[in-house]
């Protein structure tokens, strides 16, 4: 939470600070827009308040991945957005009582809905705030050599977003883009024998272009 209330505090700051010094965009952002962005993001879990039922603590790898999100202004100001994508990401556990183990590999599709306020919209550097729930599905679930199996539960988490649009055209953006979703789950190895319980809460952050409908 610390490390998203940091970089969306950068980013408002860059917005703040940039602001008087940029040129009106020829359209900006309105109601009734449409917004299709691609993102290059970096999906890094904190792994927060992770524990299992043989001691230690849950870790998981970051990963990159792209992103692709649907933008619907509704006024000029307020829009929602529809954000997808998928990655893959490596678990282990370490300090248990069976010192540090690989645990195996699974995918996460965190579908997230945000509503969104875009503050100066009419201008080429238009920072944002959102809000918006996900609902995290894992799949391609792989144990680890000797685990078994693996089974982790599917879970409704919220999120919280801060970003920048700087306008290169009347149609084509520039995005920077941070997310925090608060994401925990239940995973099972060895038959449910060694169970784990972890908040992920992975910090996303992404570069990206897009396209104004």
């Amino acid at each position: 939470m610390r490390r998203f209330l940091l970089a969306a505090s950068v980013l408002a700051g860059i917005g703040m600070a940039a602001a008087p010094a940029l040129a009106q965009s020829q359209g900006g952002k309105k109601a009734g827009d449409i917004m299709v962005r691609g993102r290059l993001i970096g999906v890094i879990p904190l792994d927060s308040s992770s524990s299992t039922s043989i001691g230690g603590r849950v870790e998981s790898g970051a990963a990159v991945t792209p992103e692709v999100d649907f933008s619907y202004f509704i006024t000029d100001n307020i829009a929602v957005e529809l954000i997808a994508a998928t990655s893959k990401h490596t678990l282990k556990a370490k300090g248990t009582a069976l010192g540090d183990v690989k645990v195996g590999s699974t995918w996460v599709l965190p579908p997230t809905l945000t509503l969104q306020y875009h503050f100066m919209p009419k201008e080429k550097f238009s920072p944002y705030l959102g809000a918006g729930l996900n609902y995290t599905m894992f799949y391609g679930s792989k144990p680890a050599a000797g685990m078994g199996n693996l089974k982790l539960s599917n879970n409704v988490g919220y999120a919280l977003q801060a970003g920048v649009d700087y306008a290169l055209t009347d149609k084509v953006y520039l995005n920077v883009d941070v997310k925090q979703i608060f994401l925990s789950t239940d995973a099972k190895v060895l038959g449910g024998a060694v169970r784990a319980k972890t908040n992920l809460n992975p910090l996303v952050v992404g570069v990206g272009v897009g396209y104004k409908f």
